[in-house]
């Protein structure tokens, strides 16, 4: 007979638990935004420039307020009591002085700044009214001349965005030591400098973004799709003017975000406000070509990388000299993707004893740019594995060589990083030879021969990569035992699409015995959280997963003198395993759950776990691609990964989340490009115009696990969600210059980029 008494074995730790939430979303019961429907709720739909640069000299908006179902028309000079979004990291200037800050407020009202810059609402009793009152709406508006790219904002005569931001520069960021980097690079047997394009990108969530506003008197709530409600309650409680207590924030179901959707938007303040001053709920969900405009976008960086080596071919420095563009506005993040995690990530696997990141972030006249998925992370990574390829190419060695020589040895850990990052441990040269075998790297000639004859250009890729996550945040991790015979796990984390709930159950189910299709998770109620990072930066399982870890010791911690009174015995001789406690060396017991039902309440545990430090999850991407050349078509045909993401919790969900960032990292390298015109004015404002990476686009991935534990926090997990683009990015890319035999070629490499690199060589 099995022991019944034992944790099922299916559920803990290391077991490809299918996602619990998948039947609900399959069979169409998930609760997202745009679901919900409060009663008596209004609708609001936003006026946005079609300038992008301009002085805004007046908007008339008697004819939308005259029209049927209206019920109000805002502009900035109904918000003036509203506070502004800023940028909330202390960067400074190599100069030691501040960032220049930028208040944000919901409307514009001096100038417009890019197009879909929001300068009105409409709220009416439906949403065609509210749309057909606000094409009524005229605003005046004078056009100036504009700028979108970094570099070209920089120069002399650029229009300028801001009075108090000379030259459009917010942040002139410097990281290293520009002495000690000149004189290696003065003595470097060889360098490689590369001018590298990382190109922006729209995030395109399944979900758009919607929002629910609502006042009850006392209290504002928020309903939306976001990252984390804890964070955001106190953002929009700031903006809002109102102690946090009096801000609640709801999320359901999300349907993606990437980063995108985890801080204020104005849409949601003006919401609000709405609901305050008409006395009912206010509901808005974003179109998709609004969705365009009025979304943070990703990534756009330009950048001369470089990198010295001696004779042996050992890296002496590395430097990055470059601009980011920040967009109109500075989001909450904006300038930590070019500056700070080009720095923590650049250095990769790699023994790099110098590093120095000189970069400009400059405002343009197109939408603000904030965290994508990874954040600077895959840049970093994606320069250098471009600079070991190159290098290697232009010195006649052997690329997988030349990485070996440099890696960082497994009996160097703890390693110390010249990016201040210290490793806590990794195999990094196993792993990438592990990845190697696994993609049979020995075949490949063969099958580029086989390519060949059929007229086709093959290549292949490595994209080795390290990336350090966030730090993670103080976490909550609640546990509450209900009166159904459930048991809910509480914390500030949140799932748009990774699938918390399952590996989170797993963790309490190995660690407090508790039946694993029993718990239940909460996440998306500010109202009952007391701390929480969010979901951003792989930090998840690190955070929430150490918060319940440390939550089920105090549930076990309460519950010994209760299993004593319970067995009448002393409490020093009863022991905890597998969700029962027993009287030392006899069969007697009682089981957890028995007395949390006796005891309601009493082995309910609030707890906030203190943070940890970042791990640094790391693993080697293998691709081919083939090109064709009479048309430039490229096609990802073979992909294999080997990483290092620690303890693998849930391996189906890992490899999903490694599937999901190389098929985001394929477009990016292949597809997606975003485009203006001189003016500002978009060219790829939609799917007509803007590509997205297809099913036939994205081969099947290979992924395997080669983990060495960290030790940073209690689970020994590193965290996923962004090393899929972290590798594919390099491999990808490193795969199509060795189709096309050139050195460089920039992303988005489309069918015409190609045509053009296999025509001028």
């Amino acid at each position: 007979m099995p022991d019944t008494h034992l944790p099922d074995l299916r559920f803990g730790i290391g077991q490809p638990v299918p996602r619990q939430e998948d039947p609900i979303l399959l069979r169409g019961q998930g609760r997202y935004t745009d679901d919900i429907h409060r009663p008596g709720q209004a609708y609001a739909v936003f006026v946005r420039s079609s300038h992008a640069h301009g002085r805004l000299r007046g908007i008339d908006t008697a004819a939308a307020r005259a029209m049927p179902g209206v019920l109000a028309v805002l502009t900035a000079a109904d918000l003036s009591g509203l506070g502004p979004m800023r940028c909330a990291l202390s960067f400074r200037n190599r100069d030691g002085s501040p960032l220049i800050n930028i208040d944000r407020l919901p409307f514009a009202s001096d100038k417009v700044r890019y197009v879909g810059d929001p300068i009105a609402a409409v709220v009416a009793e439906s949403r065609m009214a509210a749309r057909d009152a606000a094409e009524a709406v005229q605003a005046e508006i004078e056009p100036l001349p504009a700028v979108t790219e970094a570099s070209a904002a920089a120069a002399a005569g650029a229009p300028q965005l801001y009075d108090h931001i000379p030259g459009n520069c917010v942040l002139d960021f410097h990281f290293g030591d520009a002495e000690k980097v000149a004189a290696a690079f003065a003595r470097a047997a060889h360098v490689t400098r590369l001018a590298v394009r990382n190109s922006r990108v729209v995030v395109c969530p399944m979900e758009p973004r919607s929002a629910i506003g609502e006042w009850d008197g006392e209290r504002y709530t928020l309903t939306l799709g976001c990252q984390g409600v804890f964070g955001l309650r106190n953002q929009m409680a700031a903006i809002m003017g109102v102690e946090p207590a009096r801000m609640r924030i709801l999320t359901g179901q999300v349907g993606g975000s990437f980063g995108m959707k985890a801080s204020a938007y104005p849409e949601y303040a003006v919401l609000l406000h709405a609901a305050r001053l008409l006395g009912r709920p206010v509901k808005w969900t974003d179109e998709r070509s609004e969705s365009f405009l009025s979304d943070a976008h990703g990534r756009d960086h330009e950048v001369i990388a470089e990198l010295a080596l001696d004779e042996e071919g050992r890296f002496l420095a590395v430097r990055l000299t470059g601009f980011a563009n920040m967009g109109a506005w500075l989001s909450p993040v904006a300038p930590l993707m070019g500056t700070g995690n080009f720095v923590k990530n650049v250095q990769s696997n790699y023994a790099v004893p110098l590093i120095e990141v000189s970069t400009r972030c400059m405002v343009t006249n197109t939408p603000p740019v904030s965290a994508y998925r990874g954040a600077g992370r895959p840049e970093g990574n994606y320069f250098m594995e471009r600079l070991i390829e190159t290098a290697a190419r232009e010195m006649r060695r052997d690329a997988v060589a030349l990485r070996r020589l440099n890696h960082i040895p497994p009996e160097a850990m703890p390693y110390q990083a010249a990016s201040g990052s210290v490793y806590d441990g990794g195999d990094f040269s196993a792993l990438m030879d592990a990845a190697l075998a696994a993609a049979d790297v020995a075949g490949f000639p063969a099958r580029r021969a086989e390519a060949a004859a059929r007229g086709k250009l093959r290549g292949l890729g490595i994209g080795n990569f390290l990336e350090c996550t966030a730090p993670p945040a103080k976490e909550q991790g609640g546990i509450r035992f209900e009166k159904d015979g459930t048991v809910t796990i509480i914390t500030g984390t949140l799932d748009y699409g990774q699938g918390h709930w399952t590996p989170f159950a797993q963790v309490l189910h190995q660690h407090l015995g508790v039946p694993f299709q029993a718990i239940r998770l909460i996440q998306g109620d500010s109202d009952l959280l007391v701390a929480g990072g969010g979901t951003g930066g792989s930090k998840s399982l690190m955070a929430s997963g150490a918060a319940i870890v440390e939550a089920a010791a105090k549930v076990v911690e309460r519950a010994m003198p209760l299993a004593a009174e319970a067995l009448e015995a002393a409490e020093a001789d009863i022991v905890f395993a597998a969700g029962r406690f027993m009287i030392a060396g006899t069969d007697r017991g009682i089981g957890l759950m028995e007395l949390a039902a006796r005891h309601p309440g009493a082995l309910d545990v609030t707890h906030v776990f203190d943070q940890a430090p970042m791990a640094y999850p790391n693993g080697c991407h293998v691709a081919e691609v083939e090109v064709d050349p009479e048309t430039g078509e490229a096609r990802v045909v073979a992909y294999t990964t080997v990483n290092d993401f620690g303890v693998v919790v849930n391996p189906l969900l890992v490899a999903g989340q490694v599937h999901g960032g190389v098929a985001q990292g394929i477009g990016q390298a292949l597809i997606e490009r975003v485009a203006y015109t001189e003016d500002g004015q978009p060219l790829t404002g939609s799917f007509m115009d803007y590509g997205l990476p297809r099913a036939e686009d994205v081969p099947a991935v290979a992924v395997a696990f080669r983990p060495v534990p960290a030790r940073t926090n209690p689970l020994g997990v590193k965290g996923c969600g962004e090393a899929g683009c972290a590798g594919s990015l390099p491999a990808v890319m490193n795969a199509l210059c060795d189709a096309l035999g050139v050195a460089h070629i920039d992303m988005p490499a489309t069918p015409e980029a190609i045509w053009r690199a296999l025509n001028r060589r």
